[in-house]
């Protein structure tokens, strides 16, 4: 029988390869240079799944993803928290002193900010964390090192100098599970579920207090909105956004209907069950 198979993002050893082993063992994790490639691999076919990063609570808002996220044409699933542990790599037998500059994803650099100045070493981002790993093992210079997860040394054959060297203990990344089923079965009815969503408010005075109005008079939790541009028109601003509960629940049905009537554009990107994690918080 043929293996089922994940996409993600980055070079193998990255955090999002971390993920797909942690989160679905059984299935092989596939890397993609960008997400556009990630999402193309799920809608043709050629991967079942797809595990994204989206946010991180040190760094912020992933680039790009919930601009992409609409047109994908895929639906979430899930989503999975992932704490963030990022180890210091070097070439074999190189010294903490000999490293000028450290390489990694932007994300990666953001995270570890405060050894990077504590050491004062200039920084250098690549498009993901692992590749930084990669890169320095193709090309050894001990005046480098790479910022990246203890997978990576593992399968490019580095030594790790320093662990764990992130800024905040707290790190953690939150993945959404793509799928290109476009009617995926729902989650089960008794676990608490949470529902994606995007929509672009009519361009009316007081448009989106209006539209958000619904969510607060039916009593449901937004956890999450966001705005991003969509084709660089300055009044077509579209609106990404999580709340709690299924589009079924009466409260926020009634949301929707609301929200509904001041939007141009409206679209449900999945229904899924809230992760254990959110409730550590």
């Amino acid at each position: 029988m043929t293996k089922r198979r994940i996409a993600f993002q980055g070079e193998l050893g990255a955090n999002s390869h971390e993920a797909c082993m942690s989160a679905f063992p059984d299935m092989e994790p596939v890397p993609h240079a960008t997400f556009q490639d990630a999402f193309d691999a799920v809608k043709g076919g050629d991967c079942q799944l797809g595990m994204i990063p989206v946010e991180n609570s040190t760094a912020g808002r992933v680039a790009d993803v919930h601009h992409l996220l609409p047109s994908s044409g895929l639906k979430i699933i899930g989503e999975r928290f992932k704490p963030i542990h990022f180890q210091l790599m070097v070439n074999p037998g190189v010294k903490l002193d000999e490293i000028k500059t450290a390489v990694s994803m932007a994300f990666g650099l953001a995270q570890c900010s405060k050894l990077i100045r504590q050491r004062k070493w200039k920084t250098e981002a690549v498009g993901d964390t692992a590749g930084a790993a990669k890169a320095l093992a193709e090309h050894p210079d001990p005046t480098r090192a790479a910022i990246s997860p203890a997978l990576a040394a593992d399968i490019y054959g580095l030594e790790i100098l320093a662990r764990d060297v992130e800024d905040e203990h707290h790190n953690t990344t939150r993945f959404l599970i793509m799928t290109a089923d476009k009617t995926p079965p729902p989650p089960p009815f008794t676990e608490p579920c949470i529902t994606s969503f995007v929509f672009r408010v009519r361009n009316l005075p007081a448009a989106l207090y209006k539209a958000m109005g619904g969510f607060a008079t039916n009593g449901v939790n937004v956890s999450k909105l966001e705005s991003y541009m969509e084709g660089g028109a300055w009044t077509a601003t579209f609106f990404y956004a999580e709340a709690d509960g299924r589009p079924e629940d009466r409260g926020l049905a009634l949301a929707f209907d609301e929200l509904r009537f001041f939007s141009d554009e409206f679209e449900i990107l999945g229904v899924y069950p809230a992760d254990p994690f959110r409730a550590r918080g």
